[in-house]
């Protein structure tokens, strides 16, 4: 009964996989060999040809996905949690403080999570564009404008409805997938029957001749290819959610296959017709499918999108949980499942991105090179990353380390470099979002550095103070006054205003300080640690993972175990609310502490964050200068 039960589990986990994981590779038939035989890109249509490009991609999936991602880089799990901050905190772990390589990891990750930003922006734009360029195909001569008037109200109400959630339409994600994995291959089946003589393509010397024979030409086209392996980074980035069984079996059994047929049918559909390449994808079964494929296509590509706009919200948590961004809302739209988020912030700014990237490109080709380099980008840094992790975290021998990851390194710089061909043609477009989002973090995590060192060099060691305090102690009164402190910032400012203005203490006095650690979980028996400091004083250390929901009054129930029981009446947290003064000729640049001392004032409150009750809030005035 068990093993039964475990069967119906992972095959549930398979098709929810299938409807999350897989909707952003799944929607890349929409677009890809359209770009890729793109005017500009001045490749010829013709058999050889063809076969080069179907036999790249059929490898590229092969070799990328298959053999990197699903194999080895899935391998790299942070507690069984993925994605590339994840990641970047294994490395992190795996090298010390000290080491010249921290620094380097930090901000390779970092550049790496910008590249996924930009990545989530522009999926939900290809996708939707991509699916409903179909109209041009249904009414020859259709004006563009329809297309991107259709496009921004299908992206407007996608966004919209994100602050629902996705519990209850989640549910539809798995099924919907699968008909549309299945009409994928159907369709690809249909085709090859035509033209079997595609099949040739799974020879891997006709992607070898195309490259040597095209060679520049090939080298651009190999930036359009990269398309068809958009996605790789989120079956990695979802398997906290689904485990690696489900990922792995999603893939190989149902995404994997019907990608493959599909591509190969559009091939031989172009070796017969060559007169529809201007959108493959859409004359596959002729004119009577097209308003079929094109309501199903739209509900892909919102599947793909909604995927990547979760996937954002998880990153940020992740990235405020990793001091690398400021604290900001976050709510929670399911009651039962806790990955389930909704940043209202980070929702509506992704849509103006979203919108402002359609009215710029206007099209799902225009925007293929924008695509390619945050794909590819995010790609090499996770490669890099694994390196470090097998190399330094797993002990593996060094060679090995290099045979695991270095015929990957090549081939993402491969892929990186054709895309950076598209530089000026949308490729642009992601690494300006990704400057601005990696000076943004960088600012931060620079900025609460020199508040930490700011904090340390005049914080006054708390035993010692304890100590001096209680040789004439001040009057004590009813309750327990409850300081957050940091990891070290010795007495906190709170406590001394409160002792200058009101000349009391607390009949019970609590210090608490909250770790978050490069790890994504910290189990509940091991959150908090209590410290008994004598006169009824106590340091109380909370550890929270990137993942981990941070809820202290639930901690302060759990200590009730560990002998320090609380009563939320009773109790008042005491909270020093910084203010963050710019000096001139101290710390950063001008404009990035301006820009630090902005974040930090428009920063979540500590007191929301951690979820303490607003009315045992007392919240105290400090400054400090950076």
């Amino acid at each position: 009964m068990t093993a039964q039960n475990n069967k119906s589990s992972l095959a549930a986990l398979t098709l929810a996989a299938v409807g999350i994981v897989y909707g952003d590779i799944g929607t890349s038939p929409l677009y890809t060999l359209k770009a890729v035989f793109h005017e500009d890109h001045g490749l010829a249509l013709n058999t050889p040809n063809l076969l080069g490009i179907i036999s790249l991609i059929f490898w590229g999936l092969t070799l990328i996905v298959s053999l990197k991602y699903v194999t080895l880089v899935l391998r790299a799990d942070n507690r069984g949690e993925g994605g590339i901050m994840a990641l970047m905190a294994l490395a992190l772990n795996s090298v010390t403080k000290a080491s010249k390589w921290y620094f380097p990891l930090m901000v390779l990750g970092v550049f790496g999570a910008t590249m996924f930003y930009g990545d989530s922006v522009i999926t939900p734009a290809i996708s939707v564009l991509g699916a409903i360029e179909g109209l041009e195909v249904a009414i020859p001569g259709l004006p563009n404008w329809v297309v991107l008037l259709v496009s921004a109200i299908v992206l407007v109400a996608l966004y919209s409805v994100q602050r629902r959630g996705t519990a209850g339409i989640g549910r539809w994600f798995g099924p919907v997938m699968v008909v549309w994995f299945a009409t994928l291959a159907v369709m690809g089946v249909v085709n090859i029957i035509e033209a079997p003589q595609i099949l040739a393509a799974l020879n891997p010397l006709h992607a070898f001749r195309f490259m040597l024979e095209n060679k520049f030409t090939a080298f651009i086209a190999l930036g359009a290819v990269v398309l068809s392996l958009t996605g790789a980074e989120a079956l990695y980035a979802d398997m906290g959610h689904f485990g690696k069984k489900p990922i792995r079996a999603a893939w190989f059994l149902i995404a994997f296959p019907a990608l493959a047929l599909n591509y190969m049918g559009q091939g031989a559909l172009l070796i017969m017709h060559p007169e529809h390449v201007s959108n493959p994808f859409y004359n596959q079964l002729g004119s009577w499918s097209i308003y079929p494929l094109l309501l199903l296509s739209t509900m892909a590509a919102v599947i793909a999108s909604q995927a990547t706009i979760s996937g954002t919200f998880s990153m940020t948590k992740q990235a405020i949980a990793l001091g690398l961004m400021p604290r900001m809302r976050v709510l929670h739209t399911s009651e039962s499942e806790i990955g389930q988020i909704y940043i209202p912030a980070v929702n509506w700014l992704q849509l103006v991105v979203v919108l402002i990237g359609v009215l710029i490109f206007q099209s799902s080709d225009d925007m293929a090179g924008a695509y390619g380099i945050a794909v590819t980008a995010t790609m090499l840094c996770t490669t890099v990353l694994t390196f470090f992790v097998t190399r330094y975290r797993w002990h593996l021998p060094l060679v090995l380390c290099f045979g695991a990851t270095g015929f990957f390194i090549v081939m993402d710089i491969m892929l990186f470099s054709s895309s950076t061909l598209k530089l000026f043609h949308g490729g642009w477009f992601p690494l300006l979002l990704g400057a601005i989002l990696f000076t943004g973090m960088m600012t931060w995590k620079r900025g609460r550095q020199l508040v930490f060192e700011n904090l340390q060099s005049h914080a006054i060691p708390l035993e010692d103070f304890l100590q001096s305090l209680f040789v004439a102690p001040p009057t004590r009164v009813y309750g327990t006054a409850i300081f957050l402190r940091g990891e070290s910032d010795g007495v906190p400012h709170a406590l001394l205003h409160n002792l200058s203005h009101n000349k009391v203490l607390h009949e019970r006095v609590v210090f608490l300080t909250v770790h978050m650690m490069e790890e994504p979980w910290v189990a509940a028996a091991e959150q908090a640690k209590v410290t008994d400091l004598g006169h009824n004083c106590y340091q109380i250390n909370v550890y929270y993972g990137f993942k981990d929901e941070p809820d202290i009054p639930k901690v302060l129930v759990q200590c009730a175990e560990l002998g320090l029981p609380f009563e939320m009446m009773e109790t008042s947290f005491f909270i020093a609310r910084q203010t963050v003064i710019s000096t001139p000729g101290r710390g950063m640049a001008p404009w990035r502490e301006h820009l630090f001392v902005t974040m930090s004032r428009n920063a979540r409150g500590a007191a929301d964050y951690y979820q303490i009750p607003p009315n045992r809030v007392i919240e105290l005035g400090t400054q400090v200068e950076i």
